[in-house]
């Protein structure tokens, strides 16, 4: 079951009772279990991990489920649970919910299957209902496993143990968190929450309750889908104000080719496209794999986000630095050279023979000398770089002898330890840094970072995050007003131009007539001219002939009205804009669940090939515009290409006019100008496409 279509009583927030009613349940001083061999199996997780808590068990026919005597009924036990495992048949789990919840239990872990997943609803609802302002984990869930306090409400084995801090982890798929939990990657694992289906504990209820424990560094999240766009903003903005980085492993694919679409802005903002804005708006870091999300939050786990986009990286192979180079100019990362003190100590420490650069090639003279090697990556830990890299795979275990690889880590740790400067040693495939070694590195606050590419990744991702937390005070949540309701109504092109022009964006002069006066209206206006066939019904002019440029005379114009005659009677008759540094697409359009999305890309008729675009939610600042205009591949074209330029200022302005007369019209349903032309001097919106809602009356 997708996330999306969870209740909405998962993202309303919880409120006092549930919330210590949550936390009751993710850190329980006691436990009961219902149920047969997973109940039992919950039992023995429980002790293996070392749950110091009391267990209860409730069976109406067995005496006791390994070891611990059964009561009949939930109205026997000792007192009210902090948290239960119920693993019963479906419809029996609905009344043990209801006999918990009167009971005054924390909450409750559901493992069965069989409701909305598969279609039954009403069920799901009976069982939200017999809740009350119980937390509830599932249904359709393995469980949840808490590595600080021992806990394991969980009829499975897994790969986890004890710690004092680290990451937190809520996935939809238990198959995944089971998984995770068997990581062979030095990722300390504290919490862990498979969702299912989300019934009434949702993600930002989890991500809340996790933010109020001290000992959790970072929260991973595995998602499917968003539906409860405000409480997931919320949640996210508290763990910005709180420090504590969320990074999103987002599955499921876009809409694109799922539905025919009568804007270009529909079919470049997908939903998929608007998780990502979401996640740019509150600072949380998408990744794309799930190697990747074990990397980054490990990363964060030892480092928190870094202060910048710099880094160092220090390897014995030109090919790694090389690699390194590669992965980092992808992922927006920046090698700056050495300051001039650090290159000079280096190269006298290194010789003539190896060229000082960022990214650093030691080479291998000083191979296996501890003393040459600590010397190195001490300078080079000095170098001030937000994050510093030192490559090194060690040898199989099982074939090779080990020797000068445990003494470069041992160089390394004993620089860091001198110099305390964030640092990773890396290998370029996962198993080139064995668990024994990964867990020295992180004991000694050293990031064990396995495979380049999952690194330089992280790192990027640490950094959004960081200047995500340094721009927090002016952060804020997207708007998601009401979807307004009625039939839609397209505005013919002229009637949405003057709308948009009421708020200061620049069109051109122009006219509609009748095929009669369109000659005349040209030469008023002043050659050459645009002719469009004018009406409503005419989404894209440009697909069915319906637009006719250039024209220089009278002649030209009555020749093409004519030859449009069976599209309109009536034609937009407009000066003609000349000189455009580039075409622009900007469009918005309204989600029921993420709120009014802008878009912002390169436009004109190959808009959908090219896709070259950025999406943000409303509200945005200029400054905000201005920094997506310049993640577009067609940025060089309006900063200045070849001794052309566009007037950038004029262009940020149109758009937020064109942002502003959206968040102003709350019938608006979307609305496209393509294209914006960018000219040296000024922007101008050569076509508009609005669609707003009206009631059948209007």
């Amino acid at each position: 079951m997708s996330v999306e279509s969870i209740s909405d009583s998962a993202g309303t927030g919880p409120g006092g009772a549930r919330r210590e009613n949550l936390r009751r349940l993710l850190a329980p001083r006691h436990i009961a279990v219902y149920g047969g061999r997973a109940a039992a199996e919950a039992v023995r997780q429980c002790r293996d991990i070392g749950f110091a808590g009391r267990l209860w068990a409730v069976h109406p026919r067995r005496d006791s489920i390994e070891g611990v005597p059964c009561v009949r009924s939930t109205a026997e036990l000792p007192e009210a649970p902090d948290a239960a495992f119920v693993a019963v048949p479906k419809e029996a789990t609905v009344d043990v919910v209801a006999e918990l919840s009167a009971r005054g239990a924390g909450g409750v872990v559901c493992h069965a299957s069989g409701f909305a997943e598969h279609g039954a609803a009403e069920l799901q609802q009976s069982l939200v209902d017999a809740a009350g302002e119980m937390a509830l984990v599932g249904p359709n869930c393995i469980g949840v496993l808490n590595y600080l306090d021992g806990a394991a409400l969980w009829p499975d084995q897994h790969g986890g143990r004890r710690v004092e801090r680290g990451v937190a982890v809520i996935t939809q798929s238990g198959n995944i968190g089971q998984n995770l939990t068997m990581q062979r990657r030095s990722l300390p694992l504290a919490q862990l929450v498979t969702l299912g289906n989300g019934a009434v504990t949702g993600v930002a209820d989890l991500v809340e309750a996790m933010l109020d424990d001290p000992r959790i560094t970072a929260i991973g999240l595995h998602l499917e889908g968003i539906d409860d766009v405000p409480g997931l903003s919320r949640a996210a903005l508290l763990a910005l104000r709180r420090r504590v980085p969320v990074v999103v492993l987002k599955s499921g694919t876009s809409e694109l080719g799922a539905r025919a679409n009568l804007s270009h802005t529909s079919s470049l903002a997908g939903s998929d496209v608007l998780c990502d804005a979401l996640f740019r708006r509150l600072g949380m870091a998408r990744v794309d794999h799930l190697g990747t999300f074990v990397e980054t939050l490990k990363f964060l786990h030892v480092h928190g986000a870094v202060a910048g986009w710099r880094i160092s990286s220090a390897s014995c192979s030109g090919g790694e630095a090389a690699l390194v180079a590669d992965l980092a100019e992808r992922d927006g990362l920046e090698l700056p050279e050495f300051p001039e003190d650090t290159g000079r100590r280096l190269r006298a420490l290194l010789g003539d023979r190896v060229s000082v650069t960022n990214p650093l090639d030691y080479h291998t003279y000083i191979w296996g000398d501890r003393d040459a090697q600590t010397a190195c990556f001490t300078e080079f830990l000095r170098a001030g770089s937000d994050c510093h890299l030192l490559l090194v795979d060690l040898p199989r275990e099982d074939r090779c002898t080990d020797g000068p690889w445990t003494t470069t880590v041992d160089a390394f740790l004993a620089a860091h330890s001198a110099v305390g400067a964030p640092g990773c040693v890396v290998s370029s495939l996962p198993e080139g840094l064995p668990e024994p070694v990964g867990e020295r590195l992180l004991a000694a606050g050293v990031a064990p970072m396995q495979g380049i590419a999952d690194c330089v990744a992280a790192v990027a991702a640490s950094a959004r995050i960081g200047a995500a937390q340094r721009a927090v005070d002016s952060a804020a949540p997207p708007e998601v007003p009401a979807v307004p309701r009625g039939e839609h109504h397209q505005l013919d092109e002229h009637a949405g131009k003057r709308a948009l022009a009421a708020y200061g964006l620049s069109v051109p002069e122009g006219a509609v007539v009748p095929a009669s006066r369109a000659p005349g209206t040209a030469a008023r206006i002043g050659f050459p001219v645009v002719v469009k066939a004018h009406s409503a019904d005419l989404a894209h002019k440009s697909d069915v002939g319906g637009v006719r440029v250039g024209l220089v005379d009278e002649r030209q114009v009555r020749d093409a009205v004519a030859g449009m005659s069976g599209l309109s009677e009536r034609f937009l008759v407009e000066r003609m804009v000349d000189g455009a540094v580039a075409e622009l697409i900007v469009g918005v359009r309204r989600d029921p669940r993420f709120g009014l999305a802008l878009t912002i890309g390169a436009g004109g008729v190959l808009v959908e090939l090219v896709r070259d675009a950025v999406t943000l939610l409303l509200p945005v600042q200029r400054a905000q515009i201005r920094a997506a205009l310049a993640e577009l591949r067609i940025w060089p074209l309006l900063a200045g290409f070849r001794g052309r330029s566009a007037d950038v200022d004029a262009v940020v302005a149109a758009i937020a006019a064109i942002a502003d007369y959206a968040r102003d019209h709350d019938r608006l349903v979307e609305l496209d100008v393509n294209p914006l032309l960018a000219l040296p001097r000024g922007a101008v919106a050569a076509d508009v496409l609005v669609r707003e809602t009206r009631s059948a009356d209007e």
